[in-house]
């Protein structure tokens, strides 16, 4: 007689069905036509010009359904952030009065991004300690626990590169349609996924950061559509960035 209490592998087959759904709907999704602002802090250029391009990942480097389910799982965070943030006294602006997330777009289309949020007032009691002034970029991010140690431990700008350049950018480019919020620092929310911790770290402006971010990101964008391919950031597949690249495979079958 079936044990129906206990199947061992009822939850490997009710997972193998949502992952083929989850992959399903993300094959469906419009690839992007743009260089993305927030894949700008990744340090080789290469990479950003195959995912400029839509150059198709190695055969086994394709979103899994695992992968899928903890990038929504993180919007889930995101929206508990809010929520909170907003019960204890924030103004916190996620959508503007059209229902469109707040973002910018540069270079005739060719490079945007999107942000999680503006605040535009905080409680009395930490505007006065703290001395804020608004408007205020809001970032929020879902870290494991050995990442949200080091964040907490580190701060953002060492053990998130690719964050603080986010956010830099994200900072410059907001300006012409917000109106001095380049001159406040940014609220960066991480929350601990295993614990439910949260850690908040004020970011000032970096303007020599998304300067050089800019250039980057002008300089992928015009040697693509003039053909040119730009160096690898090492010569050894082995390199740890190399290792993990979703076009290493491809990267390296080309001679240069």
């Amino acid at each position: 007689m079936l044990d129906f209490n206990h199947r061992p592998d009822l939850s490997e087959k009710i997972s193998i069905l949502i992952d083929k759904s989850l992959t399903q709907e993300n094959e469906k999704q419009e690839p992007r036509n743009y260089l993305g602002a927030s894949r700008l802090g990744v340090s080789c250029s290469r990479a950003l010009q195959f995912e400029y391009t839509n150059t198709p990942k190695d055969e086994d480097q394709n979103f899994t359904g695992k992968t899928l389910r903890i990038f929504q799982a993180g919007h889930v965070f995101e929206e508990l952030a809010i929520k909170w943030l907003r019960q204890s006294g924030f103004d916190l602006i996620t959508e503007k009065k059209d229902g469109s997330q707040f973002g910018f777009s540069a270079l005739n289309g060719k490079i945007k991004g999107h942000v999680d949020g503006v605040i535009i007032d905080a409680p009395q009691e930490l505007k006065s300690e703290l001395n804020l002034t608004f408007p205020m970029l809001w970032e929020c991010k879902s870290l494991n626990n050995k990442s949200f140690n080091d964040t907490v431990k580190k701060g953002l700008a060492i053990s998130k590169p690719i964050y603080a350049a986010q956010i830099a950018i994200y900072q410059a480019y907001m300006e012409s349609s917000i109106d001095g919020i380049s001159q406040n620092p940014t609220l960066f929310t991480a929350i601990n996924k295993d614990t439910a911790e949260l850690y908040f770290e004020l970011i000032k402006f970096d303007q020599a950061l998304a300067q050089k971010l800019s250039d980057k990101a002008v300089r992928i964008i015009t040697s693509t559509e003039a053909g040119e391919l730009l160096p690898r950031i090492s010569s050894d597949s082995s390199y740890f960035e190399c290792k993990f690249c979703p076009w290493q495979e491809r990267c390296f079958n080309l001679k240069f």
